[in-house]
């Protein structure tokens, strides 16, 4: 049976330790999308483990980590993030399998993403800067550099001479000599090498075999860049059809789909936000629930659930069950509102606008649910958790539209509920 873990929000949902904690039942754990912008944060026994490109299965002996066509790498990020799980005792070894077919991030790639955002201004997406939109902007444009590319040496010296100079006229007073591209791309293939194969034969072959993969997807939905809140949204589709696209696999190769949402609601960098609290609870949340990123450092904007955006993100993906995250950040509120439907002007709508930019001022619709002063966290059954608690997830299973099987109560791998009759414990049997 082969699953496929995606956020059902803006991202940051906590699908990493959701991913490490399913891996033991899974001999594949692929990334489809993305680049080294997301960050995938794992706690085993309270050391902490941030992983940017790397699959969050690779914290597992034994588990083959592939990295799709689908997601853009930066060699140097990926190097990075390989040396710094060797210096913390993972040693990847032979367990990482990365796309002939995935695109690369260069340097001229990140210099053009923090001009983009500068002449953006006011109207600046938020990026991390680090080249994930230019480069998947040179994928389409049918200009890209791909890791097999590095094979044919003259061809891609060819190929990277025309790009720099390009780029070099855009980017003012760039002076990016193309020939130390060149000799860095050069050093990056011949590092890779040992790392590269088809994605999608291998896991075909696996598939086969009766080998189970796990799909881990990066950001959310509401950042998908056709799906999600546009134009403020990441450059890869996050949602479902990205993990076919993005690993060369069919659509009837994924048996079901876990959707990760946190019991609030976060969100990194610019778009609209119907639910966001400026006040003193949204500061409460940020700081009680660690909302920095974990890619940037980045504060996180804060606010209530929001059940439209994650009904949308069921009916997008087909969601078959979500894993609800940090629970435990709403122990002790008196009162927890849950956002039902948005007021826009002088009618009420359930379902998620197309376009959130222009339909005007919108009011969130809230039902208040009474808090719980019992602590919620490291609870390990559905039975220890408060009536209220209980209450709420249920309420959030209505106005969701899936049921929640499984439940985070705190950071580390068994700080877990998995709901005994549901559909995720069937996954894991």
């Amino acid at each position: 049976m082969n699953i496929v873990v995606l956020g059902a929000q803006f991202g940051d949902e906590g699908k990493g330790k959701i991913v490490d904690l399913m891996t033991p039942k899974f001999s594949w754990v692929a990334r489809y999308q993305g680049g080294h912008n997301a960050g995938h944060t794992v706690y085993v026994s309270g050391k902490k483990f941030v992983l940017h490109l790397i699959p969050s299965g690779i914290l597992h002996d034994g588990v083959m980590c592939v990295i799709g066509n689908g997601v853009v790498v930066d060699p140097k990020a990926l190097f990075k993030e390989i040396d710094e799980l060797a210096g913390l005792g993972i040693d990847v070894g032979d367990r990482l399998l990365i796309s002939d077919k995935a695109h690369l991030i260069l340097p001229y790639h990140r210099e053009l993403d923090v001009l983009s955002e500068a002449r953006r201004g006011e109207r600046k997406i938020g990026t991390t800067s680090r080249g994930i939109g230019p480069a998947y902007e040179d994928k389409i444009g049918r200009r890209g550099i791909r890791v097999c590319d590095l094979v044919d040496t003259k061809a891609l010296a060819d190929e990277v001479r025309a790009n720099v100079d390009a780029r070099n006229q855009i980017i003012k007073d760039s002076t990016l000599d193309w020939t130390q591209v060149y000799d860095e791309l050069l050093a990056s293939g011949a590092r890779m090498r040992r790392w590269t194969g088809d994605v999608s034969l291998a896991l075909d072959q696996a598939m086969r075999t009766g080998q189970r993969v796990l799909i881990e997807g990066a950001q959310g939905a509401m950042l998908d860049i056709d799906h999600g809140t546009y134009p403020f949204v990441t450059s890869s589709n996050a949602t479902i059809g990205g993990a076919c696209t993005g690993l060369g696999i069919p659509p009837k190769a994924i048996q079901g789909v876990l959707g990760v949402a946190k019991a609030y609601l976060t969100r990194v960098g610019e778009g609209p936000f119907p639910t966001e609290l400026c006040g003193e609870i949204g500061e409460r949340l940020r700081e009680t629930g660690m909302e920095y990123g974990a890619s940037t450092g980045r504060p996180r904007r804060c606010g209530w659930y929001d059940a439209v955006a994650v009904r949308y993100a069921v009916r997008v993906n087909g969601i078959d069950s979500i894993a609800l995250t940090k629970l435990d950040v709403l122990d002790d509120l008196k009162t927890i509102d849950i956002c039902t439907g948005y007021r826009i002007g002088d009618r009420t709508v359930t379902e998620f606008p197309s376009d959130l930019n222009t339909c005007g001022p919108i009011t969130p619709s809230y039902e208040s649910w009474p808090g719980w002063t019992t602590p919620t966290k490291g609870a390990t059954s559905y039975s220890q958790l408060p009536a209220e608690a209980r209450r709420y997830i249920a309420r959030l299973e209505e106005v969701s539209g899936v049921p929640v099987g499984l439940i985070s109560t705190g950071s580390d791998r068994h700080e877990t509920i998995i709901r005994d009759d549901s559909v995720v414990a069937r996954w894991l049997n």
